[in-house]
């Protein structure tokens, strides 16, 4: 086994090229080595891009948020402006381990585990945020909800990683949340997450919303239909019964000994309640 730590991204990607063997990413280490450390995979090259300079900072424009790779999640907790324009992204990102792995874990490693009960994937999902990718054949972007394409399993190409994550600037009179449902409080994984995205209109009645559901299919799901009845409404309580039913019948939940079928589908909706009046009351203070 081969540990190189490049400078640059650039340098990154044609080691991902090159390699003969099975090569992997570490970003913050925080799911790849206790991987390699159960068995599950033994790469022949660990590409550690924790030093380059460009994939470590959070950079905010007129256009939004830049969130690099290898962004700790601590960071994000400690990003006043991010915290905020994006208060249903921290929370996920920062549900992530313990406050020790914190320092290290990265919403990008996070995605690219390609797990289904991530905890950061559904809050950029239902945040609409975009995934900037690198690779031999040049940069392009994607909705972060095309990158997991099956549990572990991700639709990046040979010899590309993302560069970084890419949020819209905040519009006026929007919210966003992100709770999740875990047997202990502390250093678990979910078995039911979900968050909500809304902006309002001058009147207090939702204009648009993304919903967005984990930990219930092989992938994060996105519920349109929950949207819809989002849309047009004072998010009332007829309004979060039907969300809660939506979300519940779009499930595609698994039995196992963290939660059955009908448990997780009765989460999920009560869940979206919690979150979509969350974010009613975040838009509302903007």
């Amino acid at each position: 086994m081969r540990y190189i730590r490049p400078s640059s991204l650039e340098d990154a990607i044609g080691l991902l090229v090159e390699a003969s063997g099975k090569a992997a990413i570490l970003a913050g280490g925080s799911d790849l080595l206790v991987r390699m450390k159960g068995g599950f995979i033994e790469p022949e090259l660990i590409i550690d891009i924790k030093a380059i300079d460009a994939l470590r900072h959070i950079t905010e424009s007129e256009d939004g948020f830049v969130i690099g790779a290898a962004v700790p999640c601590a960071v994000l907790g400690e990003n006043a402006a991010l915290r905020r324009a994006w208060p249903g992204v921290v929370e996920g990102a920062n549900l992530i381990g313990s406050k020790q792995v914190q320092g290290r874990c990265t919403i990008v490693g996070n995605l690219c585990n390609a797990s289904p009960a991530a905890d950061s994937v559904p809050a950029l999902v239902a945040a609409g945020a975009k995934a900037l990718i690198r690779g031999p054949a040049g940069s392009r972007t994607i909705a972060v909800e095309m990158v997991p394409v099956g549990p572990g399993k991700t639709s990046l190409a040979p010899g590309e990683i993302i560069e970084a994550i890419l949020l819209d600037k905040r519009q006026p009179r929007s919210g966003d949340a992100y709770q999740r449902f875990t047997p202990r409080t502390e250093m678990d994984i979910a078995v039911v997450s979900a968050a909500v995205n809304l902006t309002l209109d001058d009147q207090g009645v939702v204009q648009s919303a993304r919903v967005a559901l984990g930990a219930v299919a092989p992938t994060v799901l996105l519920v349109e239909e929950a949207a819809e009845i989002l849309t047009g409404s004072r998010v009332d309580d007829k309004t979060l019964d039907r969300l809660a039913a939506a979300c519940s019948g779009a499930c595609r939940p698994i039995d196992d000994k963290r939660g059955t079928v009908e448990f997780r589908r009765k989460v999920a909706g009560v869940l979206a309640k919690r979150v979509a009046l969350a974010a009613y009351q975040r838009a509302g203070q903007k």
